[in-house]
């Protein structure tokens, strides 16, 4: 079975998603965080919690709500031609966007916690050398909110690995497309393969305390970084 590519498929095809969508998340993520993190609009606390709703909203609710809007009859009917699909749903991209809007707050969260720890005093001493904003934000904000960029590439990467409503409600079960390894759990469960299911599920249980872990020391090592 290691041979026909039954376990090794969902292994790759949820790196290949939790990469992409870690990835995406910070290019598109940094600048709502740091908009989050420095405006002083009113309605700044709306855009923050409805980016935060992933963190409550039930998975299999979620997904249901993205199901229709990356369906034929929603964004998926609009914009999946450009991309020459008929749909998102039940596709790699469309589990990509599906991930994304997921794993939101476990990227842009520490970003912007981050950028809001920094507080004014650096920019301000960066504009009396006549840098300009995006000089400022390049080589003053970023170098110093790096520990918040370690720990939401981590945790989003980590949830991305460790979807299974979202996924499944969007995406299903369809072999090298969308069958990513906790579905591929679920579907060994379902179907007796318990040697199978050991062996992800084992996996898995092992990356998560290697995620935590290396959480914890990126935070004990901010925290020193802070003090000193």
């Amino acid at each position: 079975m290691l041979q026909s590519g039954e376990i090794i498929a969902p292994i790759i095809l949820t790196l290949e998603l939790a990469a992409t969508t870690t990835l995406l998340l910070l290019l598109l993520g940094t600048p709502l965080a740091w908009w989050l993190a420095r405006s002083r609009a009113r309605w700044k606390e709306v855009v923050g919690t409805i980016v935060a709703l992933p963190l409550v909203l039930p998975p299999t609710v979620l997904g249901f709500y993205l199901l229709i809007a990356l369906g034929p009859s929603g964004l998926g009917g609009l914009f999946g031609p450009l991309f020459g699909l008929r749909t998102f749903a039940f596709t790699f991209e469309g589990l990509v966007v599906g991930s994304m809007v997921y794993s939101m707050p476990f990227v842009i969260q520490p970003i912007r916690n981050a950028f809001e720890a920094m507080g004014d005093r650096p920019l301000e001493v960066a504009a009396t050398l006549r840098a300009s904003p995006f000089d400022r934000f390049l080589t003053v904000a970023l170098p110093l909110a790096r520990p918040g960029f370690v720990s939401g590439a981590v945790l989003g990467f980590a949830h991305t690995v460790g979807e299974f409503g979202v996924v499944l409600m969007i995406g299903g079960n369809i072999q090298g497309e969308t069958k990513v390894l906790s579905v591929a759990i679920y579907d060994y469960v379902e179907t007796l393969q318990w040697r199978e299911a050991h062996l992800l599920a084992g996996g898995m249980l092992v990356f998560a305390f290697l995620i935590i872990f290396a959480t914890t020391m990126v935070e004990r090592r901010s925290r020193r970084w802070r003090v000193s």
